[in-house]
Order: structure tokens, then sequence, then C-alpha cells
């Protein structure tokens, strides 16, 4: 249950995170701060002692997110407090993302399939997400090209990598499952530049 209310929450902080903050920002510090999250869980209710490169990628997790966050906000005084709000939502993303992927190892760990147990925490967090779907949803099947983006997004990045993120699960803690998933915001950063348009700001701007 704790596993599937991560899946509903996240989402929805997420894509409201990218909203507000930008598409790198949001991502970065959504994704993040997973691993940190996920690492405290272990810790607290597993007991599981935090290696020292685990230690060395969540400090730069952190030190990347700080930094990406504060040059925006420098650079676009205007935009500080939708980056606030932006950052504090990727926070409750990162949070909820740690949730499921400890849930979901927890169960594998437990002797649930693979299958099942990722089927579970997914299918109970997307049917509370269907009120969300038949609510604000409808932009979806407006048009052939909506509908066929829909349809990749459901299918490849989102099926498809939960698949294996699924098979990652069950050889690594979640931890470092969640650590390994850092690739995901600096390709995001560099699309948000080249495909988006934004602009990230350089390091000067924080002197």
């Amino acid at each position: 249950m704790a596993g599937a209310a991560g899946v509903a929450i996240y989402p929805l902080a997420f894509y409201s995170s990218m909203h507000l903050a930008g598409v790198a920002v949001g991502t970065v510090v959504s994704l993040g701060s997973a691993p940190i999250v996920s690492g405290v869980l272990e810790r607290i209710v597993e007991r599981r002692r935090l290696s020292g490169w685990w230690m060395l990628a969540a400090t730069l997790g952190i030190a990347g997110s700080a930094v990406l966050s504060g040059a925006k906000m420098h650079d676009a005084p205007g935009e500080a407090l939708p980056t606030i709000a932006g950052v504090g939502l990727g926070l409750v993303a990162g949070g909820t993302y740690a949730v499921y992927s400890w849930s979901a190892h927890r169960l594998i760990n437990r002797g649930i399939g693979r299958a099942a147990a990722m089927g579970a925490v997914f299918g109970l967090g997307g049917a509370a997400l269907m009120p969300v779907l038949l609510i604000s949803g409808a932009p979806l099947l407006a048009d052939a090209q909506s509908f066929t983006v829909s349809a990749y997004m459901a299918l490849i990045p989102m099926f498809l990598g939960y698949v294996l993120f699924g098979y990652g699960l069950t050889h690594l803690t979640a931890s470092t499952a969640t650590t390994l998933t850092l690739a995901e915001p600096a390709v995001a950063a560099v699309l948000a530049v080249v495909i988006v348009g934004e602009r990230l700001p350089s390091s000067h701007g924080l002197e």
C-alpha cells in the first residue's frame, strides 16, 4: 500500500515540478533526491550500512541539485517562487519514488515474484490515478498526434523502463538501483537544452 501510494503521488509531483521549475531542475531534484531517501529508508528500517560510494553519490546529487536550482533562481529572480515550489514538489517526487522502489524491493526479497510485486505496486497506484485521468486526460485524445505521443510514453519510457527497473531490483538494493537512475537527470538536462530550448545558467551567476 505504501508503494502504491508512492506510485500515485510521484507523477503528480514530478510533472508539476518540471512545469514550475523547468525540465532540467525538476528532473535533477526529483531523481537526485530519490537515492538519498532510499538510503535513509534502508538505514532506518533495515539497519543496512550505507557504503562510502553511496555517500559520495548522494553528496554529488545534493550538490548538483543545489547548484542548478540556485543558478536558475539567481539568473531569473522573477521565477524564484515557481522554482522554489518546483524544487519542493521535486523533493516530494523523489521521496515517493524511493518509497515505491523500496516497497517493491521488499516484496521481492520476501519471495514475491518480480512481476507480481511490480504489478501490484503499479497496478494499485495506477488505479488510484484513474480519477485524475478522467478529469484531466481529454487532451491526450484530442488528436492523433497527442494519442500517439501518449501511447509511446506509456509503452516505451514507462512500461519498458519499469520492467527493466523491476529486473534491476531483483539483483540490487533499492538505494543502489535509484542511484544508478541518476543517469536520467543528466540525460534530461541535455535534452532540456538541446530539444526544449531551456538555458542552463553558467556558474558565474552564483558568484
